[in-house]
């Protein structure tokens, strides 16, 4: 799937763009039946809410399970970012995240690449995020919010808070957030919260401040999210287990786009287990290649 040029536009100006309803029932139903299983599991790749079971995100989830194997290979949400990006593409990170009815916790307000650049040592801000929603999202449920246009600023001053949730995040402080909203516009559209159909994508940019506010709704919100680098840009470090940051920089080769509908082979490296090389972690810097 290939961006228009008023797309292109779109993105660098507002760094995001929405899909409403891009995937069908057929294909979402592939997704949704396969994620009780994989939240059912006892395993560190599960985060569960802080002091709750119900899983907050799921992370790697295309290296053990064939359909969300087949999404990571997916044209419709590799193909745009590799032409916003102009090279090869690899997966940085998988999460499908919960956003349980009633127990869904907060995501405060922050930057990817915040995260990226302070934990992993990803070099520079050619990576983003694709999202596809799994369930509806409505007001009610806790959509994700942006900034639009937060990303021109770069990367911001940000905090890693290890207390409020029970994942840690480099968060941006309330008064940049203030300011950032009202130079987007105040409360004529210095927040937007996307909202659609399950099938609805989103991508955008890495340095695009956003969050979401917790579900206090009888509706889940799960939505599984690419985040996806050039190739050139991988990592430098590997401060975190392999199944949060992946340290495999093998460019991503698309698959038929009704990959979701035919059973294409696809290779399942984890299948018997996240092996124990993948739990190791360092603070020391690899060479640039």
């Amino acid at each position: 799937m290939q961006l228009t040029p008023a797309q292109h536009e779109q993105f660098d100006r507002d760094g995001y763009l929405f899909f409403p309803g891009l995937f069908g029932t057929e294909e979402i139903r592939t997704l949704t039946d396969e994620v009780p299983r994989l939240y059912s599991r006892r395993e560190d790749y599960n985060v569960r809410e802080k002091g709750k079971d119900a899983v907050r995100t799921n992370f790697a989830a295309h290296l053990y399970s064939e359909p969300f194997a087949r999404l990571a290979r997916h044209p419709r949400m590799v193909e745009p970012v590799q032409g916003l990006l102009g090279e090869a593409l690899y997966m940085h990170q998988f999460k499908i995240n919960g956003k349980a009815a009633f127990d869904g916790d907060v995501w405060q307000w922050h930057q990817d690449y915040g995260t990226w650049l302070n934990d992993d040592r990803m070099p520079t801000e050619r990576a983003m995020n694709v999202a596809i929603f799994l369930d509806d999202v409505s007001e009610y449920n806790g959509p994700l919010m942006f900034i639009p246009g937060s990303h021109k600023k770069g990367v911001v001053d940000a905090k890693h808070d290890l207390t409020t949730t029970s994942y840690p995040l480099w968060t941006v402080d309330n008064d940049l957030i203030a300011q950032l909203v009202e130079r987007a516009g105040g409360k004529h559209g210095g927040i937007v919260a996307p909202k659609g159909p399950a099938g609805s994508m989103i991508l955008f940019h890495s340095c695009l401040v956003h969050a979401s506010g917790s579900n206090l709704s009888p509706y889940h919100r799960v939505a599984v999210y690419l985040s996806l680098c050039a190739v050139s840009n991988h990592i430098r470090r590997h401060k975190r287990p392999e199944y949060i940051a992946h340290r495999d920089f093998t460019p991503i080769e698309c698959l038929p786009d009704d990959c979701l509908l035919k059973p294409y082979p696809v290779d399942l490296p984890w299948k018997n287990g996240v092996p124990a090389s993948a739990l190791e972690t360092s603070t020391d810097e690899l060479m640039a290649a």
